[in-house]
């Protein structure tokens, strides 16, 4: 009962969430760069120019009538026809979404590979030799770009070495190196996480109370200890897996990979207003349900929050 009941919350705060995502987005997009029939006419266009294409592109109508319509479509995931191409811009963003997706998860799959053993060793080891190489790894990867950490590796590993390929999504192979840039600076963050949750778990009372029956340390530590020190790292992963499906743009930039992110940019370089708008309120509603999505799992892992 108490489960449903957090379900049901969660998901009216979704479907609010998004509500004021896309009202946001649809009155910013049509104040900030003025006129957007203007601005698509140019400079030396005439009022019958900018008259025509604010008809093409429906900003003829009352506001409210433009909001209601924009509401609707929404409703049912229609973002309507890019202004450059004439495409649906949800195809579009729904044939470039499998890339960005990929490259997403295995970006938080090596970010956590590479952190939760580190991060575990450090909180058990504390002030040891491996504790202070976590801390430093850690530091390193909240001080280094990914777009910067993303050129280094293609110099030394598809231009140098020839390990990896350069560009192109052929195969698996294609998204190690971006992913590796996209998950390192995720996992300097999910590393200081395990260890300072580690650290919190082994100075609590039921740890001393195993110890005091005569459990063997590494059941204290791997398996009490850890259980519970994962479950906030498990929270922190699924967010940091949705800001990176909308913060790949630079890294899909720099590796020539046709994800989201070089569509939105795309988008922007040629004033494309519906294709913007649409992959805004996409990358908003896929984070929002990201985040629901961990609510509910974070709730099965620690009843107390839902109960609360």
């Amino acid at each position: 009962m108490h489960l449903m009941m957090f379900i049901a919350k969660r998901f009216a705060r979704l479907i609010l969430t998004i509500l004021l995502i896309s009202t946001i987005i649809f009155f910013v997009i049509r104040i900030i760069p003025g006129d957007p029939a203007a601005v698509i006419a140019g400079i030396d266009a005439t009022d019958a120019d900018v008259a025509a294409i604010r008809a093409k592109i429906g900003t003829d109508k009352p506001i409210a009538v433009q909001y209601a319509s924009w509401l609707k479509d929404i409703a049912t995931f229609d973002f309507g026809n890019s202004m450059i191409t004439g495409q649906s811009v949800t195809k579009q963003i729904l044939r470039r979404f499998p890339i960005t997706l990929t490259l997403a998860t295995l970006g938080i799959i090596l970010g956590m590979l590479i952190a939760i053993p580190i991060g575990v060793l450090s909180a058990v080891k504390r002030w040891s030799l491996i504790d202070y190489f976590g801390m430093f790894l850690s530091q390193l990867g909240m001080a280094i770009p990914s777009f910067w950490l993303g050129i280094i590796l293609l110099l030394l590993f598809a231009v140098k070495i020839h390990l990896f390929p350069l560009f192109g999504i052929g195969s698996i192979k294609n998204f190690i190196l971006p992913a590796l840039s996209l998950g390192f600076a995720r996992a300097a963050i999910i590393l200081r996480l395990t260890r300072a949750s580690m650290v919190e778990e082994l100075s609590k009372e039921y740890i001393i109370t195993a110890r005091a029956k005569g459990l063997t340390e590494r059941l204290v530590k791997y398996k009490h200890a850890l259980k519970n020190a994962l479950i906030p790292v498990v929270t922190v992963s699924g967010i940091q897996f949705g800001y990176m499906l909308g913060g790949a743009i630079i890294i899909e930039q720099v590796f020539s990979l046709p994800g989201l992110g070089r569509l939105f940019l795309t988008g922007i370089y040629q004033r494309d207003f519906t294709l913007i708008q649409g992959g805004v309120v996409f990358v908003a509603l896929i984070f929002s349900l990201i985040n629901f999505l961990v609510d509910i799992l974070y709730s099965l892992l620690n009843p107390k929050i839902r109960i609360s």
